[in-house]
């Protein structure tokens, strides 16, 4: 029998009849009680001799003092969490969320044009219609006025079906239908994977803000965390139930065992993502999009080469690009696992932010696109060559050099993607909660130069000859004057990109090196004997109109601050703090910590005895 109505907004609380009065009144409690017989349980009641006339056990869903939980809104999603951190939820992925958001609204948009196009092609190789059908079909157009033309198609005319009441995205828009010979080629919503889902607050999202979108299948290996989705899944109504679903499994498993079966997926560990792409490359539909993020970024950019190496198969090296390095050695990666199923990538967005990477898309066939990276030691000299050719021989390395391989050299983003992304992000601005900093990270890197693996670092350049340095608008304009390309980069704001050859760079500098002259250094230094060369090049510093970019000319806000102190990964479930935090936090923000946690902890128990003494003295006996 159902309890009267309670004040709870979740869940009502089920009772039988003669259940203990401490339990039935426990203001902390919502269960489901289930029961026992003797008859059905005869064992549980003559255990050691002791008789008892009823058993009762007592399924435990959810406290719904909701004092324990704090709501946290993020875009249109809302989500419980619990006091005591059984879940992972970071709040500075809210970035991640954003972009990922935009990425698969362009996705949908770019589906269905490619969709259509495919139709479009197979109708003109289609054999054409005679007269007699065409005029049989005309009688037939006319006899059925009544009817709700859909489309046309070598003649015929289609009644448009109703939409199923089964389909899982019922909500959204109809899906495109169009008749192709004798049967119909329907474009369905594209289903969703998110393999690690937590607290499911990123399905929730896809579920609730992205449109035409099918269905969001959650996952996780933690049953803690999936009874958390499914109680933020019911929390979030009727459309994240009709399009959300979670499951306690392990993504590896359940990826293998549904190979191509997704439209999306979607990869955000707590750390590496290398242990999951396999399984991720063989999941993911011919054309699929796939999105990875990588927030081990001390092992990505070279803090442990041989650790990089076992994970993900390239050597990281410790230059100024080595962020920019961590998204061409996860991309490398990803690709190495694709080719192994005749399959290859094609990045469209690769971005670096914060303390993570994130990436892409997964088609058919095969494409080799890695090179290896020699980095000179005693400059900032470095070259690529790519797997399977041979390049000549740069008179600039001047000491020995380092190996690093092997990398992505080919384009990290898709400018068409790139610009479809962030049109849509300004249009719809009141929709990113972190609109100012995603907005700015793409305005960067629409700017980028595609094609041009890596960066330099003008002050190291400069650190290297021990000169002064100059502005990036008169060292931009004298790359430009020489012929060549140069940009910024969103990972670094003293990063610059270009196309010129690193002869000619350090021609521009000895010019530069010529007007400032600078203190005598030992012979054996590398500025030194990258002086002690005449440039070939005769650099030209006159100001270039290209020097600065479109966002730069309008003043547009590029590379934001953090917007709180200590932003960055958080916390594991259930982790407790260590030296390790408070050497990375400070002692003022973790002892403000545990001392709440402690506050919390003492006025839960003194209130827990106050409300039961009977229970807990039954406890104790």
């Amino acid at each position: 029998q159902s309890a009267p109505d309670s004040a709870d907004p979740i869940i009502q609380p089920t009772i039988v009849h003669n259940f203990p009065a401490h339990v039935s009144k426990n203001p902390l409690t919502a269960a489901k009680v289930c029961r026992v017989s003797e008859d059905s349980k005869p064992e549980l009641h003559r255990k050691k001799g002791k008789r008892k006339s009823l058993a009762f056990t007592v399924l435990r869903t959810m406290t719904t003092d909701l004092s324990d939980y704090a709501i946290i809104k993020e875009g249109e999603a809302e989500i419980l969490m619990h006091a005591k951190n059984q879940v992972f939820y970071n709040k500075t992925q809210v970035n991640n969320r954003d972009i990922s958001i935009a990425v698969l609204r362009a996705f949908i948009e770019k589906r269905k044009e490619e969709h259509v196009a495919r139709l479009s092609k197979k109708t003109k190789t289609a054999p054409k219609v005679s007269e007699k059908d065409a005029s049989n079909s005309v009688v037939e157009e006319v006899s059925n006025e009544s009817d709700i033309i859909d489309e046309k198609t070598n003649g015929d005319c289609e009644v448009a079906a109703e939409i199923s009441q089964e389909e899982p995205c019922s909500i959204s828009e109809e899906p495109n239908k169009v008749t192709e010979g004798k049967g119909q080629v329907e474009l369905k919503p594209p289903r969703v994977l998110e393999a690690l889902s937590a607290s499911g607050l990123r399905a929730l999202r896809y579920a609730r803000e992205v449109e035409g979108i099918g269905q969001v299948v959650a996952l996780d290996n933690d049953k803690i965390s999936v009874e958390a989705c499914r109680r933020n899944i019911k929390f979030n109504g009727s459309v994240a139930c009709s399009k959300v679903e979670s499951h306690l499994a392990d993504a590896r498993v359940h990826m293998l065992t549904h190979p191509k079966e997704f439209d999306v997926v979607d990869l955000d560990p707590y750390g590496s993502p290398s242990v999951f792409l396999d399984s991720a490359v063989q999941s993911v539909v011919d054309g699929g999009l796939l999105m990875c993020t990588a927030t081990d970024m001390a092992v990505l950019c070279g803090g442990n080469g041989e650790v990089c190496y076992s994970k993900y198969g390239s050597y990281p090296l410790r230059g100024k690009y080595c962020h920019e390095m961590a998204l061409r050695i996860l991309l490398a990666c990803i690709e190495s696992h694709a080719n192994r199923y005749k399959r290859y990538i094609v990045p469209v967005l690769s971005v670096q932010m914060d303390f993570y990477v994130r990436f892409c898309k997964c088609n058919e066939e095969h494409s080799l696109k890695l090179s290896y990276v020699y980095q000179c030691i005693g400059c900032d000299s470095f070259h690529l060559q790519p797997i399977g050719r041979t390049v000549a021989k740069n008179a600039m390395i001047v000491e020995e050099i380092q190996y690093g391989w092997p990398i992505w050299s080919a384009p990290i983003h898709d400018q068409e993607w790139v610009t479809s992304i962030l049109s849509d992000v300004k249009s719809m601005k009141e929709r990113y909660p972190a609109y100012d900093r995603i907005s700015a990270v793409l305005t960067t890197i629409s700017e980028e130069l595609p094609d041009v693996p890596l960066f330099l670092s003008l002050h190291n350049l400069c650190a290297t000859l021990k000169c002064t340095s100059p502005s990036a608008v008169i060292f931009r304009s004298a790359v430009i004057n020489a012929g060549y390309r140069i940009s910024g980069t969103h990972v670094n704001p003293l990063g610059l990109k270009s196309d010129a050859p690193m002869d000619v760079i350090w021609d521009i500098m000895r010019c530069w090196v010529k007007n400032h002259p600078v203190k005598p250094q030992p012979p054996d230094q590398s500025g030194t004997v990258i002086l002690a060369k005449e440039p070939v090049l005769q650099a030209n510093f006159a100001r270039a109109v290209a020097s600065l970019s479109k966002a730069q000319t309008k003043k547009v806000a590029r590379f934001l601050p953090n917007p709180e102190r200590h932003w960055g990964p958080k916390l594991r479930a259930g982790r407790q703090i260590t030296s390790k935090h408070i050497s990375l936090l400070g002692p003022d923000a973790v002892n403000g910590v545990l001392n709440h946690e402690e506050d919390e902890e003492h006025n839960a128990k003194r209130q827990k005895i106050q409300d039961h003494p009977t229970q807990i003295d039954e406890m104790n006996v």
